[in-house]
Parts: structure tokens; sequence; C-alpha cells
């Protein structure tokens, strides 16, 4: 089966200094891959790569198909999709708008009734629906990272990717917004999770890449790297991460955890 998205030695510079470098992964359809790090990392220089705002080598696929010279827009289009660690929600529009924004990119194809792709945002996000008429920048963090997750729903996209959704929130709000990352799953979307919080990413991804200055030290399936005395000292502290129950390693060549 080809990927949804597959990359290969992908590497960013600014000037002369390596950000990114020798980067490869692969991430399928209903399918969550974490990519975990320590800030500085490099994890979003390649998010924005990946969603062209930046220059790069390497090789980009979309569904075998390469994309290395496309557009934002039309990464967009494709069905790519990012959720800035800043999350970029216009303060003084109300919930609904931003939404409604999210939508544009249906819109332009043609379709004109987003309204049934509202209802389903509102039946996944409830606190959405119940500040519909709020302005974005009245929002907690909490439901700003809801808002910023529902507009790019919006978009019905095939590839989510997320920097740092769990930046500045409350761990009660935390397990909340990773519930609903590993619920979005199930709508077949495929997802790259780049996160600090590594415990969290681990509990909720397939499969694990580790980054460390700009450059992919270790990877492998999550219940692995969560099992990984290096991953435990250096990322997890001194608890073991338990694996879910029934959750199924999903393959992939590389530098494997042991």
């Amino acid at each position: 089966m080809t990927a949804l998205l597959s990359v290969s030695r992908l590497a960013v510079s600014y000037g002369n200094v390596s950000a990114l470098r020798d980067v490869s992964l692969s991430l399928g359809a209903g399918q969550i891959v974490t990519v975990i790090g320590p800030n500085g990392a490099g994890k979003s220089t390649m998010l924005n790569a990946l969603m062209g705002l930046l220059d790069c080598e390497g090789t980009i696929e979309f569904e075998g198909r390469s994309i290395n010279r496309l557009s934002t827009e039309d990464r967009v289009d494709l069905g790519i999709s990012l959720v800035p660690e800043k999350r970029e929600l216009f303060a003084s529009m109300t919930v609904e708008e931003n939404l409604t924004l999210g939508g544009f990119v249906r819109y332009i194809r043609g379709e004109r009734n987003l309204s049934a792709g509202l209802e389903e945002i509102y039946l996944r996000f409830p606190r959405l629906k119940e500040r519909r008429s709020q302005y974005a920048g009245t929002l907690s963090g909490g439901e700003r990272q809801m808002l910023a997750l529902g507009r790019v729903m919006m978009s019905k996209p095939k590839i989510l990717m997320l920097d740092e959704p769990s930046l500045g929130l409350a761990p009660l709000i935390v397990r909340e917004i990773f519930q609903i990352i590993s619920d979005l799953k199930r709508t077949g979307v495929g997802i790259l999770l780049v996160e600090q919080n590594a415990r969290a990413a681990l509990q909720v991804a397939d499969y694990g890449y580790v980054l460390e200055t700009g450059a992919p030290v270790l990877d492998g399936p999550s219940a692995e790297l969560a099992n990984d005395q290096r991953i435990i000292d250096t990322y997890l502290g001194l608890a073991k991460i338990k694996a879910r129950p029934g959750k199924g390693a999903v393959a992939h060549p590389g530098k494997r955890a042991s």
C-alpha cells in the first residue's frame, strides 16, 4: 500500500547553518506518527518544510507523487494541513467565522454549503458550539486549540500535521486534547504529531521518531520507544509508559528501538 506521506533525506538550512538533515519518515491513512525531541531539535522546521513554507532538499511524496515543487496552497488543496504551534487564529472573528474560513478550500472547489461540515465539527467539539458566537481571542488555551483543530478539519484533510498541541495547556486539558487526537485517527486521517510531551505523544501514536540537533537518532513502534531505556532516561523520567492493550505496531524500516 502506498503511504499517504513519504519523506526521504529531508534537509533544511538557514544560510550556512544546517537546521535539519537526513530525515526520512512514512505516514499512512488512519495512523498517528509522532516526532519527539528537545526544543530546537528541528521538529517545527520539519513541519514547515513539509508544508512548503521553507525551502528544502530531499524528497517529499504525497500518495506516491512528488510535491517538492508545489506551493503551500497546492499542498492544502491536495489535503495536507498544519495546525501551527501558535494556532494562528483570527482573534477578532467569532468561533464560527474561523471555522467557516477553514472550509474555504472546499468552497473554491465548488462546495457552497458548509453547514454540514460545521455540524460535524460541533458534534466533535461541543464546547465550540456553545461558543460559536464568541470571539476567538477570548477563548481559553484549550478552547483555542480545539478551534485550531476544528478549523483544519473543516478542510477535510487527508494529512493533519500538529505542532506542539499541548503547549501551554494545563494537564487536564492536555489529556482532553490528546483524546481528541486519538479520536481523529478513527476518521482515517493520517496524523503527524510533533510534540515535546513525549509521554503523551507515545501513548497515542503508532510509530515514533526521535530528533536531536536536527537529525534522526532513533525510530520504532511507539510501545517499543516508550520502553527503551534511552528514551526513558532522556524524555520520560523514571516511570515507564505502559502500552495500551491491543495497540498494534506499525512496521517501518530504519533505526529501531532496542
